[in-house]
């Protein structure tokens, strides 16, 4: 007879079966072939099975539990594995484990019971793709999905940027791009003319380039103390909300001030970013109405875009006292009584701190996020992950991991037709030193 983790793990087999063939038939018109449909009914049968298998030797396991005597002294005895009851019959999901927490506790235990002996937790070898036995060498134990989805839930409150340039998913490690940067009125790209009666027509074509957007790899790991790891509660708060954060964080930064090398290339530093100058006798770390205004007359507004003033809140004395004659330029809604935001010139006030700090260059920027392409390493609707429980020389560590790539969709600022300051989609403040 198979054991409980043989169940388990043949049942997740059997679910993963039935989705290929779920997903096969979809991409082939949504209905099955009479050999599809004969595959799933046999899944189906088998899976109803191994579930009424599953039930069994559970019930067997909690029966044998609860005859378990007590060793001299009265106290129960100690189990190295960590082995939990089973909170879920769905291991494709969750393994059988109520929460990360509990899931990390479990491997702990794992990790001791290679070390000085004891139980490993059932639940562990009903999971694939795991390292067995989860000693001090290669990758631990796979999160089931569930935990892994939680993570990117948790992550969507800091994505500042993410829902607002534009962002799509792909399964593959580096995207191409067809670019055409042509304007209506230049000398390259589609063209329109007017046509005399019975006189040719001028054909014209895209003007198209090929760019290449890799994704890069982003990664959080996080060592957790022996303490730590006996507190499945606080394990779970702190490393997923702290992971969330972190991975946001890193991730929004690469949006408005990557660099390019090893990671995405954000607007600030791409070569379509315009600077504005400072004006004449202008002080270090001051912010005139000449300043919004010219930054405002450069911007580049991709259709159907929402563009927003990105700002560091060290700028808000600035902001708050700048007036045209004794009118002031900028009050966020009903005055002083609310929090500041509120628009200037029209457009939104957004204070962040991606934005650099008052009289560098860059402390308050006027950007139209679409402008901005970026994207996701993704599974479905949610982040392709690799996120594992790893162990080295007995110290104990979570590693999340994901790819992420993205630039400027424009490689150069845009020459208007009537007027020759060139537009962007990004508009920056010089330095004011």
């Amino acid at each position: 007879m198979k054991t409980l983790a043989e169940l388990k793990k043949r049942l997740a087999e059997l679910k993963a079966e039935g989705n290929t063939i779920v997903k096969a038939a979809e991409a082939a018109g949504g209905e099955f072939t009479a050999e599809q449909d004969e595959q799933f009914a046999a899944i189906e049968d088998e899976i109803e099975t191994v579930k009424a298998d599953i039930a069994k030797a559970e019930k067997m396991q909690e029966r044998r539990r609860s005859m378990e005597g007590l060793p001299a002294g009265g106290s129960p005895a100690p189990r190295t594995g960590g082995r939990n009851a089973v909170h879920d019959s769905d291991p494709a999901l969750t393994g059988g484990f109520a929460d990360l927490g509990e899931f990390a506790v479990a491997v702990h235990g794992a990790v001791r019971a290679g070390q000085v002996g004891g139980i490993v937790d059932e639940r562990l070898g009903a999971l694939t793709n795991t390292h067995e036995g989860g000693g001090s060498s290669g990758e631990g134990f796979l999160l089931p999905p569930q935990f892994q989805n939680d993570i990117w839930d948790l992550i969507t409150p800091y994505d500042e940027f993410g829902p607002l340039i534009d962002e799509e998913p792909t399964s593959a490690r580096e995207v191409k791009l067809t670019a055409d940067e042509t304007t209506p009125w230049g000398t390259a790209g589609i063209k329109a003319y007017w046509r005399a009666e019975g006189s040719k027509m001028e054909a014209s074509k895209l003007a198209d380039e090929g760019r290449n957007v890799p994704l890069h790899q982003l990664y959080c790991l996080a060592t957790a103390t022996e303490e730590l790891l006996e507190d499945a509660m606080r394990l779970r708060n702190r490393l997923t909300n702290k992971a969330a954060m972190a991975i946001g964080w890193k991730k929004n930064l690469s949006i408005v001030a990557g660099t390019g090398v090893g990671q995405p290339l954000g607007w600030m530093n791409g070569k379509a970013a315009l600077t504005i100058p400072k004006a004449n006798a202008q002080a270090a770390d001051t912010i005139l109405p000449i300043n919004v205004i010219e930054m405002y007359s450069r911007l580049l507004i991709v259709p159907g875009d929402r563009p927003f003033w990105l700002i560091n809140q060290d700028c808000l004395p600035q902001l708050m006292t700048m007036t045209l004659g004794d009118k002031p330029i900028w009050m966020p809604p009903n005055g002083l009584a609310e929090a500041p935001g509120g628009f200037l010139l029209g457009l939104p006030v957004r204070f962040s701190e991606f934005a650099s700090t008052l009289g560098d260059k860059g402390d308050i920027q006027l950007v139209s996020p679409k402008g901005q392409y970026g994207v996701r390493r993704a599974s479905g609707a949610k982040f392709a992950s690799s996120i594992h429980l790893y162990f080295d020389y007995a110290t104990e560590a979570f590693r999340w991991m994901f790819r992420y790539g993205g630039q400027p969709h424009l490689s150069a600022p845009v020459q208007p037709y009537n007027r020759s300051a060139t537009k962007s989609h990004v508009v920056m403040l010089a330095e004011r030193a």
